[in-house]
């Protein structure tokens, strides 16, 4: 491994790592309730501005978001990349760095754990909840009385992080396919914090807080890929 790509590596590193510790800031900064207002202004100016009729869409994105759904997709995309090398060196490298985005990704669900354990915050009110339930399909997920940070919105960035990083990266892949790719998973993220909030499933606090903490890891899992 050069020397370049060492240096490239560790600046990744510490970028993931102070967006991780701007995350516990801000986790501190929510548990003293100073964004209070800012919650809830932000709730009611989304549910008043956004028509009712998108809420069976807005709904479809916590199934979307589940972690049966992410963690499949996410297996999936890392099977596809160390498939597509031709080296078995490769392909020892590519499993192993595999091993740790997975790891990095039930890391994600253990911090969640930890944040909504330890961070008083509690959800929005049930009058503001207007997500549609569209089946039984069943999911795993954290539900304790507090709500920070937002799984949905972590797994969000933590997967178009990853697939942000495989796309830019790749030399198969036409710039043109690659900006609309990018422009994809931007919009998909913006949906997906959008419906967080509009839903009433999460305060504001919550979708930065579950961004900000699956960024930092999908920016630590790319010095493994």
């Amino acid at each position: 491994m050069t020397k370049k790509i060492m240096k490239k590596k560790l600046a990744l590193f510490i970028l993931g790592a102070l967006v991780f510790l701007f995350f516990v800031l801000f986790s501190y900064l929510v548990h003293k309730d100073l964004f209070t207002q800012i919650d809830f202004n932000t709730t009611v100016r989304l549910q008043d501005k956004i028509p009712r009729r998108v809420d069976s869409f807005f709904s479809l994105f916590s199934l979307i978001g589940s972690f049966e759904v992410a963690g499949v997709v996410l297996l999936a995309a890392l099977l596809i990349k160390v498939k597509i090398w031709k080296s078995f060196k490769n392909a020892v490298k590519g499993i192993a760095g595999g091993v740790f985005v997975i790891g990095f990704f039930v890391a994600f669900h253990v911090l969640e754990l930890f944040g909504k354990i330890f961070v008083n915050h509690l959800p929005p009110p049930q009058f503001m909840l207007r997500t549609e339930k569209l089946g039984d399909f069943p999911q795993f997920y954290i539900r304790l009385e507090n709500s920070f940070p937002s799984g949905h919105s972590g797994r969000a960035l933590f997967l178009t992080g990853i697939f942000f990083f495989m796309v830019i990266k790749s030399k198969k892949i036409p710039k043109q396919v690659k900006l609309f790719l990018i422009l994809a998973l931007v919009g998909y993220d913006v949906i997906m914090l959008v419906s967080r909030v509009y839903l009433g499933e999460h305060w504001i606090t919550d979708v930065a807080g579950g961004a900000i903490l699956g960024l930092s890891l999908a920016i630590i899992s790319a010095v493994f890929i």
